[in-house]
């Protein structure tokens, strides 16, 4: 039960309390309040984020503050947010105004946004590998003789270019685009909000493009979006870590085009 009386706390360096009267809990009616187990509340206590005073014999007090702390801290959670960008929130939380807070959560949560496209990218690309072993599976007869390499776990399918494909037909592909007109500001625009940022590195026949890589799934429909109107524009995406490099290349003939277009991505 939560007492009402009043209670001289001690605390460390840093930590607030407010001492007088007022409706305290030990760890265990917290924990029994607020559904979060006393071994997480110590935890978040050394981690800074849920201080704690106490009692002249050692026992932890928590005032109201504590209830509202904990459903701010599992809200945040429930974000994919780590502690460390928590304890941060907290702050702001604290001392600021709703809107301080707005501005600070808001980007946090458009790079969760964006991370969860990659692995939903990422996602979707597994499940289709599981559908094609599958395939192969159900593809393989039932043979009485020992397994060997034709039979048993799949291996991962060899890629091969279908008939009269070219891996670099950018390099032969006519310098001609047939984006109509009235479309070339949109994709422009798409371009522009997909590479913002971004770090260019001149290479080889064109230019290599330096971002984050949550922005992977954008940045693949938009290529391939491109190679359909104007084959001519080769490109490459490599995801290395937490960055993603997007290689664009065009031939000799498409030298100056390329030039102008580097500029607009």
């Amino acid at each position: 039960m939560r007492v009402s009386r009043p209670v001289r706390l001690t605390f460390e360096p840093g930590q607030r309390f407010t001492v007088g009267v007022m409706d305290v809990m030990r760890i265990s009616q917290l924990a029994e309040r607020s559904g979060v187990p006393a071994t997480t509340l110590r935890f978040y206590e050394d981690a800074g984020l849920l201080p704690a005073g106490r009692t002249p014999a050692g026992y932890r007090l928590y005032g109201e503050d504590a209830v509202e702390r904990l459903r701010f801290i599992s809200a945040a959670k429930h974000l994919g947010l780590p502690l460390e960008e928590i304890a941060d929130l907290l702050t702001v939380w604290e001392t600021g105004t709703c809107a301080q807070v707005k501005a600070d959560l808001r980007p946090r949560v458009i790079a969760r946004l964006d991370q969860a496209a990659q692995r939903a990218a990422e996602l979707r690309a597994f499940t289709a590998t599981l559908r094609g072993a599958l395939e192969h599976l159900d593809a393989l007869p039932d043979r009485a003789g020992r397994c060997d390499p034709g039979c048993g776990f799949p291996a991962a399918p060899a890629t091969r270019k279908p008939a009269g494909h070219d891996s670099e037909r950018w390099r032969t592909a006519p310098v001609a685009c047939s984006l109509p007109a009235e479309d070339l500001t949109g994709r422009a625009v798409a371009w522009q909000e997909a590479l913002d940022g971004a770090t260019r590195t001149p290479i080889p026949d064109g230019l290599r493009l330096t971002l984050p890589v949550g922005r992977a799934p954008a940045i693949a429909a938009l290529a391939a979006a491109e190679q359909d109107c104007c084959p001519f524009l080769g490109f490459r995406l490599h995801l290395d870590g937490p960055v993603l490099h997007l290689e664009v290349r065009a031939p000799a003939d498409a030298a100056d085009l390329l030039t102008s277009l580097s500029a607009l991505l």
